[in-house]
């Protein structure tokens, strides 16, 4: 097993996901009417505007904008689209089977030159000198075997091809109502997809992420703070607390849970997938199937910014939010 500390059984047991999923709609309820008002955070709310116009006399000249709830869904698909899009062709470009045989007798250069210059993930993380907690990080990658690196990005290329060729097809994915039935837990069971310190969990599920938005959810930072949220940051009967924390009383501090596993946050991830789809349904609008998780992404990164502040509290560090 890769995760140090597994999560806890009770977190498969059926009991434990149905009260799950009651709390998880509840709480989409809350953040979706706000996701709606404020655009994805990109304009104030209905409340705030109102108690600006009353303070300064000012007319709700754009209720009518605000309540045009069609228009801002269409301009987040399209806007949450374009975002996605624009560093994918780097990814891309090298998350493919004959462009990493390529590198097969040079595996150094693809760690020097194609992760550290062209993967925007990685490259991000290393030249982020202003977050001092991500030194590990860049120690981690400066004694990484480019060997490693190389056969665990082939391998999690090869999955993604196995996956989208020979089980997607065969599922009714999207309404797919047991975690065994993804079959996903090869990425769990397996460690031929980690390098341990350098492409850990987040990091892979975002290669998945910019491969296929269809199929894989980014499992990232924000997305696994928002779960928390999400269910109220209730228990559910796990003895370490929220199966979403990583609580470390040793330095006071609280963190997502770096190894929430994949198949657990894919399953949580096509139940949202749902809500979403039916509520954009209610003013004629469809989900972009191509697309589906990156509308996902959207709203569980809304959810995380809310609580932007108290995230940073608890963790008691100014983190930059990289999916890793």
């Amino acid at each position: 097993m890769y995760f140090p500390n597994p999560i806890e059984e009770v977190c498969y047991e059926e009991d434990h996901i149905n009260s799950i999923e009651e709390i998880l709609k509840k709480g989409f309820d809350k953040y979706f009417q706000k996701y709606i008002e404020t655009e994805n955070a990109n304009s104030i709310d209905k409340e705030k505007f109102k108690q600006l116009a009353s303070k300064f006399n000012i007319q709700d000249n754009n209720k009518k904008q605000l309540d045009n709830t069609k228009k801002i869904l269409q301009r987040i698909i399209n806007d949450e689209i374009d975002s996605y899009e624009k560093d994918r062709d780097k990814y891309l470009e090298f998350l493919n089977l004959e462009y990493l045989e390529e590198y097969e007798d040079d595996p150094s250069d693809f760690k020097n030159t194609v992760l550290k210059n062209s993967c925007p993930v990685i490259r991000h993380t290393l030249q982020n000198k202003k977050a001092k907690e991500l030194d590990k990080y860049r120690y981690e990658f400066s004694i990484a075997n480019g060997n490693n690196l190389l056969n665990v990005v082939t391998n999690i290329v090869s999955f993604a091809e196995e996956y989208k060729n020979n089980i997607f097809p065969k599922k009714d994915f999207y309404n797919i109502d047991t975690v065994d039935n993804l079959e996903l837990n090869t990425l769990i069971d397996e460690e031929d997809y980690i390098a341990y310190g350098v492409i850990g969990a987040g990091i892979r599920s975002h290669f998945l992420y910019k491969l296929y938005p269809h199929i894989f959810p980014n499992r990232s930072r924000d997305a696994i703070w928002s779960l928390w949220y999400l269910t109220a940051k209730k228990n559910f009967g796990c003895k370490e607390d929220s199966e979403f924390l990583m609580i470390k009383i040793k330095d006071n501090t609280t963190q997502q849970n770096f190894f929430y596993p994949y198949d657990l946050f894919t399953y949580y991830s096509i139940r949202i997938l749902k809500y979403l789809k039916k509520e954009f349904l209610k003013v004629d609008l469809e989900i972009p199937d191509e697309y589906c998780f990156v509308i996902v992404d959207s709203f569980l990164s809304f959810v995380a910014t809310q609580h932007r502040d108290a995230i940073r509290d608890l963790s008691h560090k100014e983190t930059d939010y990289v999916p890793y």
